[in-house]
């Protein structure tokens, strides 16, 4: 039942059926919440969580669909975590964008595995296997880029980085 719902979830979104309802929204208050929601899923490894940002952070997005983003990241860098390790999020604005980066520490994604991650259905292999439906990163992947940004995967020294990025938008661009 997962597997449907993700894919016909997916399959929306590839048919850019998909109308986005911005409005302004305090990103620390978005992502609070949803750091709390995964208290239970830290405990079960003792992770910590920090939220690293200025608290008056606004940013103009569909707020339903930007936290499906970061909540498929956060729920990655739980499940990719190791034990008793941390998790960081960070936001950063800059002139004319916003970067949130969701970092963990865990085994190091090697690069070829990397480079195909945001691929529907593509699931990491071997110790890096776990139940899911490969679909998370590619809705997180196609939400963003319908949000005119972007978003990045680094792995290196046994640190995993997702970044998002997203367009700062004007009155001349509201929806």
């Amino acid at each position: 039942e997962d597997l449907i719902n993700e894919f016909l979830e997916i399959a929306k979104y590839n048919l850019s059926s998909v109308t986005l309802q911005y409005r302004e929204i305090n990103l620390t208050r978005l992502l609070e919440p949803l750091v709390y929601e995964f208290g239970p899923v830290f405990d079960k490894k003792d992770l910590s969580c920090r939220l690293e940002m200025k608290e008056d952070i606004t940013l103009k997005c569909d707020a339903d669909k930007m936290l499906r983003v970061f909540d498929n990241l956060l729920q990655n860098a739980a499940v990719y975590s190791s034990k008793g390790s941390n998790i960081t999020i960070e936001a950063r604005c800059h002139a004319d964008h916003v970067t949130i980066t969701f970092s963990n520490h865990g085994s190091t994604i090697p690069k070829e595995k990397l480079d195909r991650i945001f691929q529907q259905f593509y699931r990491l292999d071997g110790e890096h296997r776990t139940e899911g439906t490969g679909l998370g990163l590619a809705i997180a992947k196609q939400i963003t880029e319908l949000h005119g940004g972007t978003i990045t995967a680094a792995s290196e020294h046994d640190e995993t980085v997702f970044t998002v990025m997203l367009p700062i938008l004007r009155n001349s661009l509201e929806n």
